[in-house]
């Protein structure tokens, strides 16, 4: 350190000295960030990294883009514009088995025409997916997947990232721009770490790793970004282009860029963090099933989350030759790891109560840790799950994660039940309202039918409010129930009326506060009517239901007029529709709240909205099941109508697409079994869209 001060205080400072001095801290950052192997303390890197600083502050004409104190952007980005990928990120087939496998090799020879075909064989992270382009050697661009056309532009957040450099020697290979796609984690201790300043802070720790990825890659301020520490492999290089001076046959990368093997290694020469290290190249698919085997067993010893590993096709040509669907590539596959299970004591069972009366019971059980998150809490259902599978206070139970799907029990160990155990009571009196709940013949749920239940005016004014329905942002679930307990806000309409001068004298509400929620209140009186009638909160009316039912009168009074044999006349309509919808607007309470929200300015009359008749969807139904990726369902559903197609509310031989998420249920089962319904991924229906839309 001593060669540093006497080098500082020199009055001229040369620029290859100044190089230098960045060059040895970009070797101790790879040596920290990507081999984990630091030979250096950190107090130190930090004196080097500060002489740096200070010579750029004085010195500003030697400030180079990669410098190492350039990942830091002043100030907060104000949004994120959407940029065009150079090549598509399509998704990947999934494989749950050793059968798949051998299908997908089976499949794979075929196409080639070879008896035994050579795999490169990688860990499936579970992050966030981002996509970089470097231009000749410089970090230029840095997106997120959305939706596999286009992404965010997030390239000052990327710039935070120490495992992605700023510059990256592509030219030594014969490289001018190159795209490479990747993935975000953010590793188990820092997670955990994380997690615990949150608690400390009084906030609400973040979910899981992966969401807690995705969720920092989106954050505005950069210097936030930074703190939380992400990581990034870098896996796949889907498009270069080659140096002027650089001829495809004499290339320097012509012995990396011919096998996806190949490229993991040059981009770890490069300084990247690749799957180099965990990678297995094996030739014929049984030594493939063994080692995805062998590592699904040490899954847990790994730093980071993984959920599967993903096979390649190592041989460039033959995955040009194999090509690929609108889905996914035919020369690769991903094999999921089995779903996260673990035991856990069911301690004692609270009953929820839902904007619909509906009583839902919830398990508390023992904090245990699954695929990532630590779960105290699991959904039971409804009373008949509860009897099926004999579940009682005490039990041990073994439950169930796969993927984000709500924890649930699989089923309790009877084998060591200890006699102590207790059956689980329904209550019979709500739990919020005391009234007396009743359970139709034809239900599972029991229900609570007291319009003024104190939780069920709580769901409503939440749902109400909600993004799918009249979306008042900032006016979400904690601040209603702020509201309501002091008596500021206890019904829809007084969401209208609400008094902006007792809401300033509360903590942390500043004029800026105010201004904002008063501007989300106004503006959710202009919101379509369709979304009205989903806000209402009907029983058994979702959002596709909202819209036929909008799209058939002219103004929402209008329904009061029709019997449950008109409303049946009404594409996809039955009779737990029709019913509900009449009994809803035959109760007096009901009209008063809609006439005093058309007092209040809210529109009750239908614009009607021209679909496009012609529109290349035209003629064509769809339906949407599971959770989308990528979309919201109102969205995607929206993509649908501006192009003249139409969104049916259920499986029939009327349906023509079926978009299918994850965690499909029975929708997904129906449309199997007619043959006229296409089934559809949600990366094939955004190709659809695109082509549809060029």
């Amino acid at each position: 350190m001593e060669k540093t001060k006497a080098f500082l205080s020199r009055k001229e400072i040369d620029a290859s000295e100044v190089q230098n001095l960045r060059s040895i801290l970009k070797f101790h950052e790879h040596r920290y960030y990507i081999k984990n192997d630091p030979l250096i303390s950190d107090r130190e890197y930090d004196q080097l990294y500060k002489a740096l600083e200070w010579i750029e502050k004085e010195s500003p004409d030697l400030v180079v883009p990669d410098s190492p104190t350039q990942r830091v952007a002043t100030g907060l980005t104000k949004d994120f514009p959407s940029v065009a990928h150079l090549v598509p990120m399509l998704s990947l087939d999934n494989s749950y088995n050793e059968e798949d496998l051998l299908d997908f090799d089976r499949k794979a020879r075929e196409l080639t025409g070879l008896t035994e075909i050579e795999y490169c064989i990688e860990p499936k992270f579970d992050g966030a997916s981002i996509s970089l382009v470097y231009e000749n050697n410089q970090l230029v661009r840095g997106a997120t997947r959305g939706d596999g056309v286009e992404g965010d532009n997030i390239t000052p957040n990327i710039k935070q990232i120490r495992t992605i450099p700023l510059s990256a020697a592509f030219s030594d290979y014969g490289i001018e721009t190159v795209e490479i796609r990747g993935e975000v984690l953010i590793n188990k201790n820092n997670f955990a770490a994380f997690n615990k300043k949150l608690v400390e802070q009084g906030v609400a720790p973040l979910a899981n790793p992966r969401n807690a990825s995705a969720g920092t890659l989106r954050i505005k301020d950069p210097l936030e970004v930074k703190r939380r520490n992400l990581e990034a492999f870098v896996y796949h290089v889907s498009y270069y282009t080659a140096k002027p001076s650089a001829g495809e046959k004499n290339s320097p990368g012509q012995d990396y860029l011919g096998t996806h093997s190949g490229t993991l290694e040059m981009l770890w020469e490069l300084g990247f963090r690749s799957p180099e290290l965990e990678k297995k190249v094996l030739k014929g698919i049984q030594e493939v099933v063994l080692y995805c085997q062998e590592f699904e067993s040490k899954r847990d010893d790994l730093p980071y989350e993984i959920d599967g590993m993903v096979i390649k096709v190592n041989d460039f040509l033959l995955q040009e030759r194999m090509g690929m669907t609108t889905h996914h590539p035919r020369w690769a596959m991903a094999f999921k790891f089995k779903a996260r299970q673990a035991t856990s004591k069911l301690t004692r069972v609270e009953f929820q109560v839902g904007r619909t009366g509906n009583i839902g019971p919830v398990a508390k059980i023992e904090p245990v840790h699954i695929g990532g998150v630590t779960v105290g809490s699991v959904s039971l259902f409804n009373e008949d799950v509860i009897r099926e599978k004999d579940i009682r206070i005490g039990d041990t139970v073994l439950v169930e994660r796969a993927g984000d799907v709500i924890p649930y029990i699989v089923k309790p160990l009877v084998e060591l039940r200890q006699g102590n155990e207790t059956p689980i009571q329904f209550p019979t009196l709500c739990p919020s309202c005391n009234d007396v709940l009743i359970k139709a013949p034809d239900e599972a749920a029991w229900r609570c039918v007291n319009i003024n239940c104190p939780a069920q005016v709580l769901e409503r004014l939440m749902h109400f409010a909600s993004k799918d329905a009249m979306d008042i942002r900032g006016l979400g679930g904690a601040l209603i129930e702020k509201f309501y307990s002091m008596q500021l806000l206890d019904s829809i309409p007084g969401i209208y009326t609400l008094d902006f001068d007792s809401v300033g004298k509360l903590e942390g509400f500043g004029a800026r506060s105010i201004d904002n929620l008063r501007s989300a209140i106004e503006a959710s009186k202009r919101q379509p009517l369709h979304r009205l009638i989903y806000a209402l909160g009907i029983r058994y009316v979702g959002e596709t239901m909202a819209k036929t039912l909008a799209n058939s009168i002219t103004h929402l009074m209008d329904l009061q007029n029709l019997d449950e044999e008109a409303l049946q006349k009404l594409e996809d309509v039955g009779p737990k529709v029709a019913g509900s919808v009449v009994q809803f607007f035959r109760n007096d309470d009901n009209i008063d709240l809609l006439q005093q929200l058309e007092s209040l300015g809210l529109q009750l009359q239908n614009e009607k909205r021209v679909m496009g008749s012609e529109g290349s969807l035209t003629g064509q139904s769809f339906l949407f099941t599971g959770s989308l990726a990528v979309l919201k369902r109102s969205d995607a559903e929206a993509m649908v109508e501006a192009n003249g197609g139409k969104i049916v509310s259920g499986v029939s031989s009327k349906l023509n697409y079926l978009i299918v998420g994850a965690d499909a249920g029975s929708k997904l089962e129906k449309a199997k079994k007619i043959a006229s319904i296409h089934i559809l991924s949600e990366d094939e229906f955004l190709k659809m869209i695109a082509y549809h839309t060029k």
